[in-house]
């Protein structure tokens, strides 16, 4: 492990060594404050705008990046004692409609015509924020993390307006200065502007771009100079309560109904400038939208993401550390089936280089399973180095409280404690060429000891034509993190990759180029247990249709016993090694469509020397802006010999979506899953009566799919409201 560890710190080192400075600093909007009074009304008919500064001729992202766009966008920014002020511009590039989703807040980028300007307070090209609209008026806002990620749960107050005309559609923005975290002494922040235009499929940016990276990346922002420095920020205190009535059955226990009344709420006070304090009292996530179900064929834990807002807002600085499959903090458990009584998150910049994180939770008693009230804290500090990489430190606790078990309950025991504690370096180069990540990390639980280590490493290069990437991973067998998602132990992990991209000049094709990667898994003793090869070939049209095939071997040695189909069936026996072949195709059709569908398909060998196929596939329509209507499909055939024989299952997922306006949003979600026996009803209604204030009605039903007889049943309303101090 030492071995490993070295082996990837020095190109990490190398390459932090030849950061250079920021690409696009030669491109400067100076912003002077308001000359007149401003209305967000769409109309380009005050003095301030006629005395603010045009930004224009922007340059292409997509499909090329060597010109200037073809499409006409101009900018214009302004400020007051207030606020910051934006107006943007968009020229039509072909006649026809526009194209967009819906009136749903945080919309899907690549399905709207839209603009985003990326404001990077800090100037450190690592974190910001992002505030958009798509033609129709909807908003988009998140918080920017990772030079170019933008985490749309963070809800805050801005207001905006869209008015369409003939030839352009016009967007105006205010946004309070309250809104966001900045150093009232800094005088140029980080600024980029985009626009995505499907109608002629043209992406563009402000400050260029290179195509393989978002227009999002704070590494190629533009720089916004304030003609005095922005405002010193007033005191910023917002309470958020909620009211909450609810009524459920559990048929299937046959038991009465059951009524709920609660309150809770959360607020926010903001300590200076940029850094911010989270409380929460009685937390209630009832209105949050049920998880995706899928067919689960997998040996081990899926992944299914955090979706409550509480715990996502500043998200990235608890939960990035680690990769996909091995994070040492998860917050999904905290709280699901427990509940959590109170909680504090404190957030944001010491200084310039220095962010924090601190997050305790308190959950309460179960007594049914046993389960003691517990305290899951976190410690997470950042700090910069060179001009965009950090190193980063965490300390995860979780706590059992005044618990002493009986020893001769038949009830289930709980750890006193688990601690887990680490360091990482994050790689990101000037450039965005160079990223990758360092992670060592020890657990910490009752009478364990050693083999309890934990260590990553990861370094991708990606320019124009190639994205090469390694990974490796080692986890002991005695690691444990119970605070986090690590779904198997005791083993090392490798995991090349190779991307080779071209770009036609002209003819129907955007992109196309084979990719291959591999997963090569061993036991600490380094004797093989799994490996995958892949082979793809992808190609992107310049309408945005995309298709790709592939092919793949895998070779899997079974650590423990197996039921290939996951439906408590007989078992494969542990040792048994199981070799096969698969090929496969994936297709998504272009998004300016108002029918939209994609497919993918897999067939080939599986474990036992059976035989898999699976079919998936989404078709949609959108009577834009306000229905949208989607069916997901899956079926899953497997062939195994006896006792298995033929196993199918069946995963449907109809979706309507209706935006009556774009305050006023219906969904109903339906998931039949054959697999787990279930059809999944979720229903529900939001009013936004004012800005983040929501009323919500959340209607849920669980059928056993033979007969829809009725398992269970809850209908939920809830009321919050957004209230400044």
């Amino acid at each position: 492990m030492r071995f490993l560890l070295t082996f990837l710190c020095i190109p990490l080192i190398f390459v932090a060594n030849i950061q250079a400075q920021k690409k696009n600093a030669a491109f400067e909007y100076p912003i002077k404050q308001a000359t007149s009074s401003l209305k967000v009304d769409g109309i380009i008919d005050e003095k301030a705008w006629q005395d603010a500064t045009l930004a224009d001729n922007f340059f292409m992202v997509l499909p090329m990046d060597t010109s200037r766009t073809n499409v006409k966008t101009e900018v214009r920014m302004t400020y007051d004692k207030d606020n910051v002020y934006i107006m943007a511009t968009c020229y039509e590039g072909t006649k026809g409609d526009y194209v967009v989703e819906s009136l749903r807040r945080d919309f899907n980028f690549g399905k709207n015509d839209n603009f985003i300007v990326f404001i990077d307070p800090f100037n450190d090209q690592t974190n910001g924020f992002a505030f958009g609209i798509n033609a129709a008026g909807a908003q988009w806002d998140g918080m920017m993390y990772e030079g170019g990620k933008v985490d749309l749960s963070w809800d805050n107050k801005w207001y905006s307006k869209v008015v369409n005309y003939a030839d352009r559609w016009v967007f105006e923005a205010a946004i309070p200065f309250k809104t966001i975290r900045y150093k009232s002494d800094v005088s140029q922040w980080g600024i980029n502007f985009g626009r995505n235009d499907l109608k002629t499929t043209e992406k563009s940016a402000w400050a260029p771009v290179p195509r393989q990276f978002p227009t999002a990346s704070l590494a190629y922002t533009g720089s916004l100079v304030w003609d005095n420095p922005p405002p010193q920020p007033s005191v910023n205190i917002s309470v958020i309560p909620y009211t909450l009535g609810s009524v459920s059955k559990d048929f299937v226990k046959n038991t009465k109904s059951v009524i709920n009344k609660d309150i809770g709420g959360d607020a926010k006070i903001a300590l200076g400038s940029s850094l911010n304090l989270d409380v929460t009292i009685n937390p209630d996530f009832s209105q949050v939208e049920v998880d995706r179900q899928v067919t689960n064929l997998d040996r081990f834990e899926l992944f299914f993401p955090e979706r409550r807002q509480f715990f996502l807002e500043n998200g990235d600085l608890f939960s990035n550390f680690g990769t996909q499959d091995v994070r040492p903090f998860f917050s999904r458990r905290i709280g699901l089936n427990t509940p959590i009584q109170f909680g504090a998150r404190l957030s944001g910049k010491i200084n310039e280089d220095l962010r924090i994180g601190a997050m305790t939770m308190q959950t309460g008693k179960v007594a049914a399973n046993g389960q003691p009230s517990q305290n899951f804290s976190v410690l997470a500090l950042h700090h910069k180095v060179q001009k965009r990489s950090n190193i980063g430190a965490f300390i995860i606790n979780k706590q059992s409280l005044n618990y002493k078990p009986d020893a001769g309950s038949s009830l289930p025991k709980y750890a006193q404690y688990n601690r887990n504690m680490g360091v990482e370096y994050n790689l990101a180069s000037s450039n965005n060429f160079w990223t990758g990540k360092a992670l060592l990390m020890k657990s910490f639980s009752p009478n364990v000891q050693g083999k309890d280590i934990a260590q990553i490493g990861a370094l991708n290069y990606n320019n124009r034509n190639w994205q090469i990437l390694w990974e490796h991973q080692y986890v002991g067998k005695n690691f444990n993190a119970e605070v986090g998602y690590v779904p198997r132990t005791g083993y090392i992990k490798l995991s090349p990759g190779i991307t080779y991209q071209m770009f036609p000049k002209s003819g129907k094709i955007l992109s196309h180029g084979p990719s291959t990667f591999s997963f090569y898994y061993t036991t600490e003793n380094f004797k093989k247990t799994e490996n995958t090869n892949v082979l793809f070939y992808n190609v992107t049209f310049r309408d945005r249709n995309m298709v790709s095939a592939w092919i793949a071997n895998d070779d899997v040695t079974l650590l423990r016993p197996f039921d290939p189909t996951n439906s408590n069936g007989a078992t494969l026996t542990t040792g048994t090694r199981h070799k096969w072949k698969a090929f496969g195709t994936d297709f998504t059709s272009k998004p300016q469509s108002l029918f939209t569908y994609s497919f993918s398909t897999r067939y080939g060998g599986y474990y036992a020397d059976g035989t898999r196929l699976n079919i998936s596939n989404t078709i949609g329509y959108r009577f834009q802006p306000y229905v949208s209507l989607a069916v997901n499909t899956s079926y899953t055939d497997i062939r195994l010999p006896a006792p298995w024989g033929v196993t199918k299952f069946w995963l449907v997922g109809p979706r309507l979506d209706v935006t009556m306006t774009d305050k006023l949003f219906f969904t109903t979600f339906v998931q039949y899953n054959e697999q787990i026996k279930n059809v999944n009803v979720n229903t529900r209604l939001q009013w936004r009566y004012k800005p983040v204030s929501d009323l919500f009605i959340v209607y849920t039903d669980n059928y056993l799919p033979e007969n829809f007889k009725v398992k269970n049943r809850a209908l939920v309303l809830k009321l919050t409201y957004w209230w400044n101090v």
